[in-house]
This record gives structure tokens, C-alpha cells and sequence, in this order.
């Protein structure tokens, strides 16, 4: 069977946005205006889960044999982000002082800075990743303030593949329930839970609505009252809450309430119009960032920090929309260079694990 290289174009692009989004609002703050930030949050995660919807299967093996790897070359990164963040902090206090390792991370902003620097290795953090609770690493503090994602990753895709195996006849009242709990959540914003059971209502819903999309085609009639759907209900989230929304979609992100569900519609149906229509015949740029979108993922996070470092001493020496452009073109090109060498950590991580087999069966 042929790869689809559109899923894989998807991929790339989201991941691009992504990388857009963590430019615009991490070191961003410092100088992107808060219209374009909010603007960023068009093309965002949901499309991911959407796409883990149109590629995931009913074969529970498969599925948790490819949620351990992942888990796996997860552990394997945060080990290496873990030495990485002590290894400096460690060379700070030797070879320069406390102060200028506290001066260091003040670039971060007083939200992210760092609260102990310490020569011993804070071991309870790396076990804290292991497990997905994402304590801050001080040198690159995007990577974990973006990880929230693969948490809910894992929760909804056990449970869509367990819906897909067991009740493939009843997909749609799945959806009915994950979209009526949303609704449930919002209307009563008391009873909104904490934890992830807000953020797996929704993505959930979108994950199976993705593969109830799975080898289809949207009618070309259906397109424009698809948009015209969009267009209305932005209109009526702006009449109902006001102007002021606006400026708060990125607070109704986490967990996700009505107005940022509204907001990623206009992405998702573009990703559904598209599917089937646009035809990706030879891979490129974009599809190799989707190929290995995970890697790309671990790698934004670190770039997204290192470019704070830039964008401090050249904010007020241009104009924020050419030290945006610049900022986000050199943040690519860091995710691309830091994903490769990631995924050589991959495969050393991977082989000693393999080596340690071979030898504790032995």
C-alpha cells in the first residue's frame, strides 16, 4: 500500500505551525502583538489528533506496540534533555557563578526562570518526565510547557482504538457523547473537571471524526456550507462573548471551551476539504517534517528556547514583524538541525537498550 504523502504534507505543515505558535508566544511575548498571537492558534494541535484519527486502525496490538515505542524514544529524549540541562548547570557554576546562571535564565521572563540551581542531579525530575509530569527544565523551558499535548495523545488513542475494536457500529454515538459532554462542560462551567477529562471530551470527538473521514471525499457542493458553518459560528461566538474574546482564545485552549473549539474549526475542515482533493505526488521539505513530525516536536521545543537568547538584544532594534519572520525562519531551521541530531539519539538510545537485552538474557 502506498504512504499517502498528503497525511504526511498535513503533518508537516501543522508541525510548521506549531513551531509558529511557540515563536509567537514564548519568546514572543517580548514583542509579537497579542492580535497576530492569537492569529497563530488557526492551524493547532486539533489537527494532529485528526490526523491520528484518519491513520489509526481497529488492531489494539498494533496500536499500544506503537504507543510503547513512542513511549520509549520519549524516555530516551528526556534523558538526553535531562544530562543536557544538568550538564550546563553544572558547567555555570564551575566555570562562571550563581549569579550568572540566575542572569541566564532571567531571559526567560520571571514565569519561566529557574527557582533552584543546584551541582546535584534533581533525579525526582527526570522520574516526574518519565511519568508525564512535566516539571520545568530550566534551560529549555518550551519543551515541557509544550508536552501537555502528548499526554492527552496517549489517553485518547487507547481509547479510540478501544471504541474502534469493540463498538465499530456505534462510532457516531461516541462522537455524540465526547461533543455532549463539551456542550455539558461549558454550559455548566462549575462542574468542568480538572485533569485531562476536559481536553479528551473534545480531541476525542475530533480523533473519530477523523477516522470516520478515512478514505473519503467532502462533496464539492458541501464546501461552501462547510465555511459558511464557520463563518456563522465565529460571528455568533463574537456577538455572544463580545470583541474582547478575542484576545482570551488562548486561555480557553486549556482545557478547550467553546471558543477556542470554534476557532480550530476553520483548520479542520480545510484539512477535511483538502483530503482526497489535494494530491501530494512527490515528497518534499514539508513531507519529510511530517515523516518525523515527533522528532520535530522534541526539537521545536528546544529551538523555541534558544532563540529567546536573540530576540532580547534585537527587539528594540527593528521592527516586530521583520524580527518575527526572522526569529521563525531561524527557529525552523534549529528544529531541523536539532531533529536530526535527535534522532541519532534515538537509535544510540535504542541500541543500548538492545545491548542491555542481549545481555541480562544471556
Amino acid at each position: 500500500m502506498n504512504r499517502d504523502l498528503y497525511i504526511d504534507f498535513a503533518k508537516g505543515l501543522a508541525t510548521l505551525s506549531i513551531i509558529f505558535i511557540h515563536t509567537a508566544f514564548w519568546s514572543g511575548q517580548f514583542y509579537i502583538p497579542a492580535e497576530v498571537r492569537v492569529f497563530s492558534l488557526v492551524f493547532d494541535v486539533a489537527l494532529f489528533y485528526a490526523l491520528s484519527g484518519i491513520t489509526s486502525g481497529a488492531n489494539i496490538e498494533k496500536t499500544l506496540y506503537r504507543l510503547l515505542k513512542l513511549q520509549i524514544t520519549y524516555m530516551i529524549f528526556v534523558t538526553f534533555l535531562f544530562f543536557l540541562d544538568y550538564f550546563f548547570k553544572v558547567f555555570g557554576l564551575n566555570f562562571f557563578s550563581m549569579e550568572w546562571l540566575q542572569n541566564f535564565y532571567s531571559t526567560f521572563g520571571s514565569k519561566y526562570s529557574a527557582t533552584s540551581i543546584s551541582a546535584t542531579p534533581q533525579w525526582e525530575n527526570l522520574g516526574n518526565w518519565y511519568l508525564h509530569q512535566y516539571t520545568n527544565a530550566d534551560t529549555f523551558p518550551v519543551v515541557m510547557g509544550s508536552f501537555w499535548y502528548l499526554k492527552v495523545y496517549y489517553v485518547l488513542t487507547v481509547f479510540g482504538v478501544l471504541i474502534l475494536r469493540f463498538f465499530p457500529k456505534h462510532i457516531n454515538w461516541f462522537i455524540g457523547l465526547c461533543m455532549g459532554l463539551t456542550l455539558l462542560f461549558n454550559l455548566f462551567p462549575e462542574y468542568y473537571p480538572t485533569g485531562q477529562v476536559g481536553y479528551v471530551a473534545f480531541y476525542l470527538a475530533v480523533f473519530l471524526i477523523g477516522h470516520r473521514m478515512r478514505g473519503k471525499k467532502i462533496p464539492a457542493k458541501a464546501i461552501p456550507i462547510l465555511y459558511a458553518c464557520v463563518g456563522a459560528a465565529l460571528i455568533w461566538m463574537f456577538w455572544y462573548y463580545g470583541g474582547e474574546i478575542f484576545y482570551k482564545i488562548n486561555k480557553n485552549k486549556f482545557p478547550p471551551k467553546i471558543p477556542y473549539i470554534i476557532w480550530t474549526l476553520f483548520s479542520l475542515v480545510t484539512l477535511f476539504v483538502l483530503y482526497n482533493r489535494l494530491k501530494i505526488t512527490k515528497e518534499n521539505f514539508i513531507t519529510h517534517i511530517g515523516k518525523n513530525a515527533i522528532f520535530f516536536y522534541f526539537a521545536q521545543g528546544i529551538s523555541s528556547s534558544l532563540v529567546y537568547f536573540l530576540v532580547v538584544p534585537l527587539k528594540e532594534n527593528m521592527s516586530w514583524w521583520i524580527l518575527m519572520i526572522i526569529i521563525y525562519g531561524i527557529n525552523i531551521v534549529l528544529a531541523f538541525v536539532i531533529s536530526a541530531g535527535l534522532k541519532k539519539v534515538d537509535i544510540w538510545g535504542w541500541n543500548i537498550l538492545e545491548f542491555l537485552r542481549r545481555k541480562t538474557a544471556s
